[in-house]
C-alpha cells in the first residue's frame, strides 16, 4: 500500500519514523511519500517538504509566515491528489494537519491521525471536526479516549510514542564521559530550552542569568539541530555551561535535575527520571491570547497525565531568575522532594504501558485499512 504522512515539527518527525519502520514490517510492500524530516527519510520516505521550513510558533509567527504557509498546504495537497495514496496518516501538527484532513475526507480520501491534537486544551469543540474529518484517531495520552469519548467518538489509545523512545535509546558512553569531565564533580542540571527559534531565544536568555548565579552546578545546553548555532550565543563563555546537539537522552542519564520548556520534553525527562522545573515564557501577545482560550490547569504532560501537580511549573510573571533559582536549588538539594518526584514518575510510567505505540498503532492501521 501506498501511505502519505505529514509530519511538521521535529518530534513528529521522530514518531513518524518509527512508525514508518512498524508499518513496514507490516507491509513488505509498503510506499511512504510524505512532508517530514531526516528520521522519516532516514526510514524510507520521501521527503517532499522538511519540516525545518515549516514549525511556526507563536501567533505573530504564524501571521507573518502566513504566505508561507499557505504555499506549504497548497503543495500538500496537490502531493496527496497526484500521488493517489491509499491512506494519509497525519502526525500532531494541528493547525496544518486539520486542514489537510477536511481536504482529504472532501475528496474521499482516507485519513488516519497518529497523536491526537491537543483539542482537549482548547476550542474542545474542535473535537467535532476531527470526528467528522478523521476516519480514525490513534491517541497517545491515557485520557485521550475518555475525552473524545464524551462527543461519541470511539478512538484508539496506542500508548505513547515517547515511552518507545526511551527505552529503546541506547546511551553512548563517550558522550556521558565528556559531559562529566567538563562539569567537573558538580551537579549536572539539563537544560532544554525547547526546538523553535522563538522559544530558544526567550526561554534560553532567562536560563543563562540563572547559570550565572549558581555557579556550583554545572549546566548543560541540549541544541537542536535544526537551529542557526547563533541562537546559541548567549550562553557562550559561561564557565560553568557546556552544550551538545542531538544528544538530549545521553544528558538527562546522567543529570541531577532538568530545567525544561513545556512539551515533549517534560514527559520524556520524567521517563529518565530527572527532577524538574518546568518554565515558559512567551510574548505578551500570544500568552494573553493562550489564557482566554486554554482550558487545562497544566502546561506540562507531566502534570497533566498524573492529574495533579508534580512538577512545578513556572509561567510567565512567575518564570523569572529569582524564582526559577530558588525552586531550582530545592530540586538539587531537597532529598525528600527529589523522591517525591520519582515516586509520581513510576506512577506515570505505570498509566502510559510499555507496549511499543508505533507497533500497536501500525497494526491497529492495517487492521482498519483491511476491513474497508
Amino acid at each position: 500500500m501506498k501511505y502519505f504522512l505529514v509530519a511538521g515539527e521535529k518530534s513528529g518527525d521522530l514518531h513518524g519514523g518509527n512508525l514508518i519502520n512498524a508499518i513496514k514490517a507490516k507491509d513488505g510492500a509498503a510506499e511512504f511519500l510524505g512532508f517530514g524530516g531526516d528520521e522519516m527519510l532516514t526510514k524510507g520516505m520521501l521527503v517532499v517538504k522538511h519540516y525545518k521550513s515549516m514549525a511556526f510558533m507563536g501567533a505573530w509567527e504564524v501571521v507573518k509566515n502566513l504566505g508561507e504557509i499557505r504555499k506549504n498546504e497548497a503543495l500538500c495537497k496537490k502531493t496527496i491528489i497526484e500521488s493517489k495514496p491509499d491512506v494519509v496518516i497525519l502526525i500532531d501538527y494541528a493547525g496544518f494537519n486539520l486542514r489537510i484532513a477536511k481536504f482529504c475526507k472532501q475528496k474521499g480520501i482516507k485519513v488516519f491521525y497518529y497523536i491526537a491534537p491537543k483539542v482537549w486544551a482548547w476550542n474542545t469543540k474542535r473535537a467535532l471536526g476531527i470526528k467528522k474529518n478523521v476516519d480514525r484517531l490513534f491517541c497517545i495520552l491515557p485520557f485521550e479516549k475518555e475525552f473524545f469519548g464524551t462527543f461519541d467518538y470511539e478512538v484508539d489509545y496506542v500508548g505513547n510514542p515517547v515511552v518507545d523512545a526511551v527505552t529503546q535509546y541506547e546511551v553512548n558512553g563517550a558522550v556521558q564521559d565528556a559531559l562529566l569531565k567538563a562539569a567537573n564533580g558538580k551537579k549536572i542540571v539539563a537544560v532544554l530550552p525547547g526546538s523553535r527559534k522563538q522559544e530558544v531565544v526567550s526561554m534560553l536568555a532567562l536560563f543563562t542569568e540563572v547559570m550565572k548565579e549558581l555557579r556550583q552546578y554545572h549546566f548543560v545546553v541540549a541544541k537542536v539541530d535544526n537551529l542557526d548555532p547563533a541562537v546559541y550565543q548567549i550562553m557562550e563563555g559561561l564557565e560553568n555551561c557546556s552544550a551538545l546537539t542531538g544528544k538530549t537522552y545521553d544528558l538527562l542519564a546522567i543529570s541531577d535535575a532538568a530545567l525544561v520548556c513545556s512539551g515533549t520534553a517534560t514527559l520524556e525527562t520524567a521517563l529518565w527520571g530527572v527532577p524538574q522545573l518546568v518554565a515558559y515564557k512567551t510574548s505578551k501577545l500570544t500568552y494573553a491570547i493562550a489564557k482566554r482560550v486554554v482550558k487545562v490547569p497544566y502546561i506540562s504532560l507531566v502534570n497533566l497525565i498524573y492529574g495533579k501537580e508534580l512538577v512545578q511549573e513556572l509561567i510567565q510573571d512567575a518564570c523569572n531568575t529569582s524564582t526559577i533559582q530558588e525552586n531550582l536549588l530545592g530540586l538539587l538539594e531537597d532529598p525528600a522532594k527529589r523522591k517525591g518526584i520519582q515516586e509520581g514518575y513510576a506512577k506515570i510510567k505505570d498509566l502510559l504501558g510499555e507496549e511499543p505505540a508505533s507497533q500497536r498503532a501500525a497494526g491497529l492501521m492495517l487492521e482498519r485499512l483491511k476491513n474497508t
